[in-house]
């Protein structure tokens, strides 16, 4: 893992450093390639659960593969709000609630939210990703990671977003009522889905949906830690951004966010060329990390210390 607060460059001359020809190379879109990767990502989760359904031979494994695909539909959720997944709106809304309704996270919202992240990205007062602090002690990551903090959250904000009466400052006054409607909309039809699943008395929900994504979680979270965690409080992406070297089935689970300072730095570059970005800036790359393993060890190790020493602390007066 490498950090480098002494970086001398900022990421807005890093890429102003760019040539007018290779900027337009970079932010040109496509449907292929987001159709295509779509495509893949939607049938591997519709094949695993398809497996597990019919409880075929060693199904288990097929829950277990099914919750890797199934919660990293987060990624093409994410490409698909910033409007660059495909070149057609059409496309990227229509995949948006595809993938928002299958991970409880309502597209106009999440735009919101992650638009904030982006323009105020690890700022201690305005970056809202950071409205609930990463844990710092080793048995508060235990539970981080296990993701039942974001399930809670994610239920807790859908309902909030259907009923409540004062949205976070990051949704704007025109955009409440898509937000309330999309909460909604939601909301009835999980109802609708629970309602059928106990009137058949059928576990099939539980099967292929609910506890894939439980059993996602924990990858999910280990993941998404890396992306900022640990990183300077400044306003240049090249440093409060990670980018986490990996391997290519991550990267192509991920829809390429691996490259994240990459995507901060230049956030109108389509997934599918994030590569040619990373190869034209790496050397200016600030934050880095080898690999999700080796973060999260070292990230585990560093709140075990923590513990440690904290347990071994001598009493105060004031600590009693």
């Amino acid at each position: 893992m490498t950090a480098t607060p002494e970086h001398s460059d900022d990421h807005r001359r890093v890429i102003g450093r760019l040539g007018i020809d290779q900027r337009r190379a970079l932010v040109a879109q496509s449907d292929g390639p987001a159709l295509l990767r779509i495509a893949l990502h939607l049938g591997a989760v519709a094949a695993t659960a398809s497996y597990a359904a019919l409880q075929l031979p060693l199904w288990p494994l097929a829950v277990l593969a099914e919750a890797i695909v199934l919660t990293f539909l987060f990624a093409p959720l994410h490409e698909c709000i910033h409007g660059t997944a495909f070149r057609s709106d059409r496309l990227n809304r229509i995949t948006a609630h595809i993938c928002g309704f299958l991970v409880l996270l309502t597209p106009s919202h999440f735009r919101y939210f992650h638009l904030a992240h982006h323009r105020f990205t690890h700022d201690p007062d305005r970056d809202p990703e950071l409205g609930h602090p990463k844990p710092v002690t080793l048995g508060a990551h235990i539970v981080y990671l296990s993701g039942l903090p974001a399930w809670w959250s994610r239920i807790k904000g859908l309902a909030t977003e259907a009923w409540g009466h004062a949205p976070p400052a990051y949704v704007p006054r025109r955009g409440e009522a898509r937000v309330r409607r999309e909460a909604r909309a939601y909301l009835a039809a999980y109802a609708g889905l629970l309602t059928v699943s106990l009137g058949l008395g059928s576990p099939l929900l539980l099967l292929i949906w609910v506890l894939p994504h439980l059993l996602g979680q924990p990858l999910m979270r280990a993941y998404l830690l890396a992306e900022h965690t640990g990183c300077p409080h400044s306003d240049n992406m090249l440093l409060n951004t990670r980018t986490t070297f990996t391997t290519g089935a991550i990267q192509w689970l991920a829809w390429n966010m691996p490259y994240h300072t990459e995507h901060h730095a230049y956030p109108a570059v389509p997934f599918h060329q994030l590569p040619k970005l990373h190869v034209l800036i790496q050397d200016d790359l600030g934050t880095t990390a080898d690999g999700y393993v080796r973060f999260n060890a070292r990230h585990i190790a560093g709140l075990a210390a923590t513990t440690d020493t904290a347990a071994n602390r001598p009493r105060t007066a004031e600590n009693r």
